[in-house]
């Protein structure tokens, strides 16, 4: 069979095994597969570096789909390369446990490399990435043994482009140069309500071009010569990342061509079995080819063999640099060490927990070599700069500091990418309140369990001065809302030293850590428990001695007023337990004796935090006394503002005896 010939067979296999699977299912996307699939084949056949029975092989190249709708495109693709992806598979798409769901998860199907679908995150992805094979290249390889050298390639929709966080990732990239990353755009020009035109406009090429980004633009897009020799020209790149537009069809060869209604739903059999018989192909559903069989089979190959000449190389690699060589095996499996512990700072001095958490920083990360900082253009005000270890930038990618600019959401993005690619430990800061732009970042951190550790400094109304819009209120309880995301609120610089052990020590999701702005004194711990004890989530902290008239819980600062508040009861024959509540997450995770033992039900409790209260009655009971804010604050120095919202320790005291009449 001529070469152009196979092509097709292939491309066509995946085009209507994408579209069985969207019929079979009775829902699904059809469009962008029929569409855009020649594209994805072209960059598997000719230039993709993977093993399909390894997929994550250290060395592969990367492909993001970043329009994850397409997920049966994808799934289609993953079997004819040889993944373990099989028929069966392809005939419950979208079906409970399914490895093929209505978009792609990066923990449940092999060789899918994020969890895609909320538009622009894949694409933002990408670009972390692209800058960690940039990191870990340099950092590893030596003159004859490239042993990091690979690129990231992208499928990304009109979509993927108008949502904002392509942009702000599609920025950073261009500034940094990053040049192994490729980006294709299927230029449909249609989204689920209609035309592009309805509301875009701009010239998306000359975009890109503005941003840096070397660009082609190919307007005959099924012209398969074409878009390889512009993939061969954007490999060619030393100083640019590529954009590469490739004007396409939604549901390209059916009645439905270029009609909306083809976007996000089934054609239906009468439509597909047209487009079969115009093609003279099997009306047998699920149907592959005698000769896509055997192309699975020389692609497996393919795989096996590539990536035992670079075990090889890796072996002499070994043999010359074993240091660098366990390290980044340590790298890939996210094991970071064990020496960093030895250099967590005791403090004894009180301090600004962000402070506290800018010398934990500095004093651990020349131990850990493959962990990168940053910040959204706040490193000064979150404490996450690394002293001496340089900028990352064009000409410096050994710089472990990433200026992210103002862009929380595409470093929230970035972040992801750093680790869905292995061997970076990424940490990025800003305030508590701009979480709020990084959220969907986030959400998909914690559903692809993705090591990531946020740093959120600023983290209630004593923000003060800066007033509301600057005073996170809400943000605290949200994040507490993510399923699988740990949140640490430290109460002491010493909690501090352990939120961070914490954070790393975690493999199967990302933490936040979340600290003040204000100066918060050091808790003498010979007098109370060893700040370790947040390991637990929650610890008792301060008790009465015998069993308890009241229990307080809190967290962070508002833990010191607490045991103030302890003090002004006790003088009032109220016996009363101070317990430190510095993370939901961590002590859900505790036994339930353990968390009877210190949240017992039978006491009447009270729970004091500088943000919106209602997730607090999980612990205190519909009886129970909630003491936060539920409104926004103002701009005034934070002592003015503790004192208004009747944060001091005297009106939190008054507050509690009235409501369990104890005066």
């Amino acid at each position: 069979m001529k070469d152009k010939d196979m092509d097709e067979l292939v491309i066509n296999t995946i085009r209507f095994l994408s579209a069985d699977q969207v019929e079979f299912a009775k829902s699904g996307h059809p469009g962008m597969p029929l569409g855009a699939s020649h594209i994805a084949y072209i960059i598997f056949d000719r230039f993709l570096k993977f093993n399909p029975k390894n997929p994550k092989w250290i060395d592969r190249d990367r492909f993001v789909l970043s329009a994850g709708h397409a997920s049966a495109m994808l799934y289609s693709l993953l079997f004819v390369n040889g993944y373990d992806v099989t028929i069966e598979d392809l005939r419950r798409f979208r079906r409970l446990d399914s490895i093929t769901p209505g978009h792609p998860e990066n923990t449940l199907t092999p060789g899918v490399e994020v969890t895609s679908g909320p538009l622009g995150q894949g694409f933002g992805n990408s670009v972390g990435m692209a800058i960690a094979e940039k990191y870990l290249s340099s950092y590893f390889n030596k003159d004859g043994f490239n042993i990091i050298d690979h690129y990231t390639y992208v499928l990304a929709s009109d979509g993927d482009l108008m949502e904002g966080v392509s942009s702000e990732a599609a920025a950073l990239a261009g500034h940094f140069k990053i040049s192994k990353l490729i980006v294709v755009w299927d230029n449909n020009k249609v989204t689920i309500d209609g035309p592009t035109s309805l509301a875009w406009s701009e010239n998306v090429v000359e975009r890109f071009d503005a941003l840096g980004w070397y660009v082609q633009d190919i307007e005959d897009g099924y012209n398969l010569s074409k878009i390889e020799n512009a993939i061969r020209n954007a490999r060619e790149q030393k100083d640019k990342p590529s954009f590469i537009a490739v004007r396409t069809h939604l549901a390209y060869g059916s009645r439905l061509q270029d009609d909306s209604r083809a976007h996000g739903a089934p054609l239906g059999k009468e439509i597909v079995d047209e487009m079969k018989k115009k093609l003279s192909w099997s009306l047998q559903e699920f149907y592959v080819p005698e000769e896509v069989w055997k192309y699975r089979e020389e692609k497996i190959k393919l795989g096996l063999r590539r990536e035992a000449e670079w075990r090889k190389l890796f072996e002499k690699y070994n043999e010359k640099y074993p240091e660098l060589a366990e390290l980044l095996l340590r790298s890939f499996n996210r094991d970071w060490g064990e020496e960093y512990k030895k250099h967590l700072p005791v403090f004894s001095e009180g301090m600004a927990t962000r402070a506290a958490s800018g010398k934990v920083l500095n004093a651990i990360a020349k131990y850990i070599p493959t962990m990168v900082g940053g910040s959204a253009d706040l490193f000064e005000s979150t404490s996450t700069y690394l002293q001496g270890l340089g900028d990352f930038q064009a000409d410096n990618p050994l710089g472990r500091n990433i200026h992210y600019g103002v862009r929380e959401h595409a470093m929230g993005a970035i972040m992801n990418g750093m680790v869905y690619h292995g061997g970076i430990l990424p940490y990025g800061g800003t305030f508590l309140v701009f979480s709020d732009y990084m959220r969907p970042a986030i959400r998909l951190a914690a559903m692809a369990d993705l090591q990531v550790i946020y740093v959120f400094s600023h983290d209630s109304v004593w923000v003060g001065e800066d007033g509301p819009t600057h005073q996170p209120v809400e943000q605290l309880s949200s994040l507490r809302l993510i399923p699988n995301l740990w949140v640490i609120r430290p109460c002491d610089p010493n909690e501090v030293s352990v939120a961070w052990e914490i954070a790393i020590e975690r493999k199967d999701g990302p933490t936040a850590i979340i600290l003040t702005r204000q100066k918060v004194p050091v808790l003498d711990r010979s007098k109370y428990p060893p700040a370790d004890s947040i390991r637990k989530g929650a610890y008792i902290l301060a008790d009465s001695g015998n069993e308890p008239d009241l229990l307080i819980l809190a967290s962070g600062s508002e833990v010191h007023i607490a045991l103030e508040v302890k003090k002004i009861l006790e003088e009032k024959g109220v016996k009363t337990r101070v317990v430190n509540m510095a993370s939901f997450e961590l002590f859900e995770l505790q036994n339930e004796d353990y968390r009877r033992r210190v949240v017992p039900r039978s006491v009447a409790r009270v729970a004091i935090e500088a943000g919106r209260g209602l997730c607090w009655y999980r612990y205190v009971g519909e009886d129970g006394l909630v003491i936060s804010i539920e409104r926004f604050g103002k701009s005034a120095p934070y002592q003015d503002l503790m004192v208004d919202f009747g944060f001091t320790s005297e009106k939190i005291s008054e507050k509690i005896l009235q409501h369990f009449n104890l005066l």
